[in-house]
């Protein structure tokens, strides 16, 4: 690829603006994406990601503005939209595939339909494609046959038939069982390590940063903030990129009481984790530290005391693949594993890299390194 190639726009966006009667969900785009590039679209929900796609491909049409995709003004309403979708796939959280055919049959259909290939051509490249991706067995099986994972891989195995120039990814794994989630985002990423120009909307941070050269972090209808994963994981520069990267890396729960939904929280503790693609050991490990530390220890010394206002932080820190419970509460000084043969304090030592209390400020803090 020549540099002049490498610095080509293929899609460049001006002013793109989508509104409804109610909800104005993309007020003022306007961004250039060049050939190779993977652009992760992250970002609070409602916050026009999808819409944005959406527009790009013409599923829905934009109020104003102008997308203009490989030197064609597809916003233009003479412009021939089918011949654009071409050259531009797009693979939904819903997978879209179609119930009575075959697997295969699916791969195929676009081929024949809209390059004109042969069946037998058509068939041969669909098999070439199922066997990269694992399901070489699964041709002749129909979608309701197989799990989501595997029903994502084949809507992306489809989409990649059709030799597309670009491909638009709308939160291919949100409909997924988190068990399966990694198996569609090593296909994403060796498509990314083919040199695919791709957008990605997604709410696998690890995974867009892994995989991605550029992140859009949207917010409030606009391209809020534009950089490397870096800049947008490390070193946001605006204020709402910063609190929403916060957030993502940190799990604040307050106001922990013997009323409070711990079932609930064990679910939320788990998304947390999944979310920084943490081993499932991991997981584990937090949600076994929650019980041991809240259930066993504070919530009941909780009953004794009048205010012990507890609360927890996790945190997840990448660069040491390192999670950090920091259990916080008031009352007097109370170190809830200070016996040593105390069964919870040896299983919270024997499952934890290291366990601190200290008592600061009249404030408890006992935190565990996992």
């Amino acid at each position: 690829m020549t540099d002049q190639q490498e610095d080509r726009s293929i899609i460049s966006i001006m002013h793109l603006c989508k509104e409804y009667p109610n909800v104005t969900p993309l007020r003022d785009v306007s961004v250039e994406i060049k050939k190779g590039e993977v652009i992760s679209i992250i970002g609070p929900s409602g916050t026009g990601k999808s819409t944005l796609l959406r527009c790009i491909n013409l599923l829905e049409t934009p109020t104003r503005g102008v997308i203009v995709v490989n030197g064609v003004i597809i916003t233009d309403k003479n412009c021939k939209v089918n011949l654009v979708r071409q050259k531009m796939g797009m693979v939904f959280q819903s997978f879209n595939l179609f119930a009575h055919k075959t697997i295969i049959e699916n791969i195929m259909m676009g081929q024949v339909d809209l390059l004109g290939r042969s069946r037998q051509e058509a068939y041969d490249r669909g098999m070439e494609l199922l066997r990269t991706i694992g399901l070489g067995d699964k041709a002749l099986a129909y979608p309701d046959e197989l799990s989501g994972g595997q029903k994502q891989r084949a809507a992306i195995a489809r989409t990649v038939a059709m030799e597309p120039e670009i491909i638009l990814f709308d939160e291919p794994t949100s409909a997924l069982d988190p068990t399966m989630v990694g198996e569609v985002l090593s296909v994403i990423r060796r498509l990314a390590g083919q040199g695919m120009t791709m957008m990605i909307v997604t709410h696998e941070m690890k995974f867009a940063r892994d995989v991605s050269t550029r992140i859009f972090y949207m917010d409030q209808g606009e391209i809020y903030e534009d950089g490397t994963p870096e800049q947008i994981f490390e070193h946001p520069k605006r204020e709402r990129t910063r609190i929403f990267i916060r957030q993502l890396k940190v799990l604040h729960v307050e106001k922990i009481s013997r009323d409070f939904d711990f079932p609930a929280f064990m679910t939320q503790l788990e998304e947390f984790g999944r979310r920084q693609q943490l081993s499932q050991r991991q997981i584990y490990a937090m949600q076994l530290a929650a019980e041991e530390v809240l259930m066993q220890k504070l919530l009941p010394a909780a009953l004794e005391a009048d205010d012990m206002d507890i609360s927890l932080d996790v945190e997840y820190s990448e660069r040491e693949n390192l999670a950090q419970m920091r259990f916080s509460y008031g009352g007097p000084a109370f170190h809830p594993f200070d016996r040593k043969e105390d069964l919870s304090g040896r299983i919270i030592k024997g499952m934890s890299k290291e366990m601190e209390y200290k008592f600061t400020d009249g404030k408890n803090h006992f935190i565990i390194s996992i």
